[in-house]
């Protein structure tokens, strides 16, 4: 019994293409997910299954979505400078819904990048600087039913980055933040300031940028600093299904992209899951 949980990242916009455009790859792999038999839970769902709060029969033939970075293409749609206009993920999950009984309604989990600073900096280094990259939407998503907002970090100790929350500067390698120090901002602080924009609502679930962890956060820090970050578990990106074998802070997902490329990959993956 397992559960596979899928990552899109809706900045990938490359072509208008099932293989560069993780917009239209979700679109098509919803259809493909319920044509299969499978259902939609939320990814809190699935880790009350992986806690025992959720029984097999439950959750069986399940899958949950995710949506990596947390920029507005997650919620907005918007005009891209060469691939036109791109339909908002959680649109999208609209659009699925909206032709689609009740027992296929989909729902999602974006993990946004925490800090103001870092995300104004990376819209001007990484997007195109048009302020693409704010957190105004973040309380109307989580009050959608269709969009929960997770923590994807401070600073996602990014390479185009002045300077990150990591004591040696080591950028573009979360498995470097592995002080208490270091955690403390990557971790709490992020979750704090995701609050103050929810309205107190602190995020429960957290995703390691690049999917990579030290031994310090997921041994340590994470399992007994809980009062302080409030997170119930954190994902990592290893390519295979959900298991009540694993560890709360190192679960497991798919990437698109990275793990299927086209319908039958994904259809091959699930098959296989």
């Amino acid at each position: 019994m397992n559960i596979p949980v899928l990552t899109y990242h809706a900045m990938n916009v490359i072509s208008n293409n099932y293989a560069e455009n993780d917009h239209h790859a979700l679109a098509s792999d919803l259809e493909t997910i319920a044509a299969l038999g499978f259902r939609f839970i939320s990814l809190s769902r699935a880790v009350d299954w992986h806690q025992g709060l959720a029984t097999d029969d439950e959750v069986r033939r399940s899958v949950a979505i995710t949506f990596d970075d947390g920029a507005w293409f997650d919620f907005y749609d918007l005009d891209h400078p060469t691939c036109g206009m791109q339909r908002g993920m959680i649109n999208i999950l609209r659009d699925f819904n909206a032709c689609h009984d009740s027992g296929q309604q989909v729902h999602a989990t974006s993990f946004v990048i925490a800090s103001p600073r870092a995300r104004s900096s990376l819209d001007e280094s990484c997007m195109i600087g048009r302020g693409w990259w704010g957190d105004e939407w973040w309380a109307e998503a989580a009050a959608s039913g269709l969009l929960d907002i997770g923590c994807h970090s401070w600073d996602h100790v990014h390479p185009e980055l002045d300077s990150v929350s990591q004591q040696d500067q080591v950028k573009g390698d979360f498995s470097e933040v592995k002080s208490f120090e270091d955690c403390e901002v990557q971790f709490a602080r992020a979750a704090e300031y995701i609050a103050g924009v929810l309205g107190g609502r602190r995020p429960g679930l957290f995703a390691y940028p690049y999917g990579l962890a030290s031994d310090y956060a997921v041994r340590e820090y994470l399992p007994a600093y809980r009062e302080r970050h409030g997170f119930r578990a954190a994902f990592g990106t290893e390519a295979r299904a959900m298991s009540r074998r694993d560890d709360v802070w190192l679960l497991p997902r798919f990437v698109c992209g990275r793990d299927w490329r086209s319908p039958q990959g994904l259809t091959n993956l699930l098959a296989f899951a």
